[in-house]
């Protein structure tokens, strides 16, 4: 098995993970599909320019902000910040089971996991 192979296997149990543990909090499992793109959104910066592109996508597709808000949730709280922190969790863990990985400034197809 590949680096690369690993890393897919890893970051799709990772993402079943996700699922399952959304699952058995009770959440709506429509809502989970609905809104799994979502963090996509952070792609718009890219219509500006290359480097400001791979800023904002990569704020929105590193685990930092959702691990935020998903200590957010625990001290305030609020099943919806957790319900989104692990669908945003979720979608960082299926992009990089699908080798979209972090940015370079570079090229939006130069990633930390391949190029593609």
């Amino acid at each position: 098995m590949t680096v690369s192979q690993i890393v897919r296997v890893e970051n799709g149990v990772a993402f079943a993970l996700c699922f399952y543990i959304y699952i058995q909090l009770g959440f709506p499992i429509w809502l989970f599909f609905v809104l799994l793109l979502v963090p996509d959104i952070t792609m718009i910066g890219y219509a500006l320019n290359e480097k400001i592109g791979a800023t904002v996508y990569n704020i929105g597709h590193s685990f930092t902000l959702p691990l935020l808000l998903t200590l957010f949730s625990f001290y305030f709280s609020n099943d919806y910040l957790l319900l989104i922190s692990i669908i945003w969790i979720a979608h960082i863990f299926m992009d990089r089971l699908f080798g979209f990985g972090l940015k370079y400034q570079e090229s939006f197809k130069d990633t930390h996991l391949q190029r593609l």
